[in-house]
């Protein structure tokens, strides 16, 4: 017999509600007591049990300790924060959280480095509405969810070549900014992470028109590029699209300023900023 699968498909934001619910009723305790037990807002509580609001990943840490759920919420928290991506980013959103290696080109700073607040103030737009708003939020956080995959074990390789462009457009706030490098100069001395610098004498380079390129490998070494635009993203798995990218960035890495040197930049534009 041929099985009927149901047309509606809950969402993870929805699950994740649910079990939130039916933890806190095991415990016997109502949204006020949560409120007051955990010290987050009653109605903030409420909407995430609904599943209309995606939090940090943070407020999933502190309920999964309330409720000794080892772990539970955390997991299901991933899982929900595809809601906050289009569907056509949710596939490659995927593939990047399970990559063993990763090589990114941008001309701006990357999500993956990208600080709480400098995050915010790249996704916010006109918001007229409470909605616009909230919206911003679970941006926010699926942004900062992304980031766990570059201390998940096993360490995943990265290196990230990044537009001088990138350094040298700061955010409206000067601390945002200042913070903003200072992480990306940390970051940049982790054992798996590599950050270099592709200098405006570089010149002119063939991915300038195709906005950012990342390539991934997993560990049974299938391998994906992509590639984004303001408005519009391609993951590409032929290999022959895959190696034609790898070569591009090959040749892009050439270019860039070793490791070393770009993190004497890095802390250069960090240093002339707090002077």
């Amino acid at each position: 017999m041929t099985e009927q699968l149901d047309a509606h498909v809950e969402s993870g934001r929805a699950v994740l509600g649910r079990t939130l619910r039916f933890l806190r009723e095991k415990e016997g305790k109502s949204l006020g007591q949560l409120a007051d037990a955990s010290g987050y807002d009653k109605s903030y509580l409420s909407r995430l049990e609904s599943g209309q609001r995606l939090s940090k990943v943070t407020v999933m840490e502190d309920l999964d300790t309330y409720y000794g759920a080892g772990g539970l919420l955390v997991s299901l928290w991933r899982i929900a924060r595809y809601d906050a991506f289009k569907d056509k980013y949710q596939a490659y959103m995927r593939l990047e959280s399970t990559a063993r290696v990763l090589w990114v080109y941008t001309p701006d700073v990357p999500g993956l480095l990208q600080t709480e607040e400098f995050a915010r103030e790249v996704l916010s737009g006109p918001r007229t509405t409470q909605q616009d708003a909230e919206a911003v939020d679970e941006q926010v956080a699926a942004r900062l969810g992304r980031q766990l995959l570059l201390g998940r074990s096993p360490v995943p390789s990265v290196r990230f070549i990044v537009d001088e462009s990138g350094f040298r457009r700061p955010s409206a706030r000067a601390e945002t900014w200042k913070d903003q490098l200072a992480h990306i100069e940390a970051v940049a001395q982790w054992p798996n992470i590599v950050v270099q610098v592709l200098p405006f004498s570089a010149g002119v380079h063939h991915l300038m028109a195709k906005g950012s390129l990342t390539l991934l490998w997993q560990a049974d070494g299938s391998a994906v590029a992509y590639t984004e635009g303001d408005s519009s993203g391609l993951l590409m798995e032929d290999p022959e699209d895959v190696l034609r990218h790898r070569l591009s960035y090959d040749r892009l890495r050439d270019l860039a300023l070793p490791p070393s040197d770009s993190l004497t930049f890095i802390r250069d534009v960090l240093k002339e900023l707090r002077s």
